[in-house]
């Protein structure tokens, strides 16, 4: 059992401090921007709450945190009331949040300064895969600062890999969308294709899945798809910036995106269209407009 805080509260992060509580059986102290969202957690989990990420943060093992993005992520580490001022020696700091391999970088100089461990740690899964315990998790940092934080990251990670120095981490996760984008676009022009051909999709989806066309995207969300329904998983808003990050992060290496590009734009039709929360799957209502 360790002492951890979880800073950030919201779909990912609310029941990923539960599971440290129930299936690793940490001490958990919470903070959260609305402390009535805090509050409610502490009531279902049965841990502690904290007025500041720095009060949050004192006498942690482990600090985990689950934000919005680059600023949301420096707002609760860095200054007088943030984590980093809390941490004690030899602790650890581990971002969840999708964000910039810059970011990752910089926290972690910040955290080595000052006697501290960080670890880059963004997630794959979603909603269901936070509240069922299965995330995949790609790590930056050093050797020994992961070796101390994979088993308490393993109290919600079905995956959970080091892919090198700090920044590892957030790079893979840009890889990891930058192949849904692309997937979800193949899916969306997939079945639109078929519904125009006077195919049963179904009847096709269970065909062309045993083979090499078969991908987590059409198991799991090719019948929502097809029925027009797109309030499952992942929000077109929150995928517009993780590729934002992607695109930025490919003009910095001289990667060629030119899919990614083009399905980012697509996203943002489908933004005008009304689909800010739709998850990301919606690709086809932007088709069948």
């Amino acid at each position: 059992m360790a002492k951890v805080a979880f800073l950030g509260l919201g779909v990912m992060g609310f029941p990923m401090a539960g599971h440290l509580v129930a299936k690793g059986g940490h001490e958990v102290t919470v903070y959260n921007r609305s402390a009535a969202k805090a509050k409610a957690w502490a009531e279902k989990f049965g841990g502690k709450t904290a007025a500041t990420p720095k009060a949050a943060a004192e006498g942690q093992d482990f600090v985990m945190a689950c934000v919005g993005n680059d600023n949301d992520l420096r707002a609760i580490t860095i200054g007088a009331d943030g984590a980093f001022a809390g941490m004690k020696k030899g602790a650890t700091f581990v971002d969840h949040t999708t964000a910039s391999a810059e970011v990752a970088r910089e926290l972690d100089a910040a955290a080595t300064k000052a006697g501290f461990k960080f670890v880059d740690a963004p997630v794959s899964g979603g909603q269901a895969g936070a509240e069922n315990g299965v995330l995949t998790v790609m790590c930056g940092g050093s050797a020994d600062a992961y070796a101390g934080a994979e088993p308490v990251i393993a109290a919600y990670a079905r995956m959970c890999k080091r892919l090198g120095e700090a920044g590892s981490g957030q790079l893979t996760k840009m890889v990891n969308q930058i192949c849904i984008a692309g997937l979800v676009q193949g899916l969306s022009e997939g079945i639109h294709f078929a519904k125009k051909s006077g195919l049963d999709v179904a009847a096709v989806i269970d065909t062309i899945s045993k083979g090499a066309a078969q991908s987590w995207q059409m198991e799991n969300r090719y019948k929502t798809m097809n029925d027009d329904k797109y309030d499952f998983g992942f929000a077109v808003e929150w995928m517009r910036k993780d590729l934002s990050i992607c695109l930025a992060e490919a003009r910095r290496n001289g990667a060629n995106l030119p899919v990614t590009a083009l399905v980012d734009q697509f996203y943002s039709e489908v933004e005008k269209m009304g689909g800010k929360r739709w998850d990301t799957s919606s690709l086809l209502a932007r088709l069948q407009r």
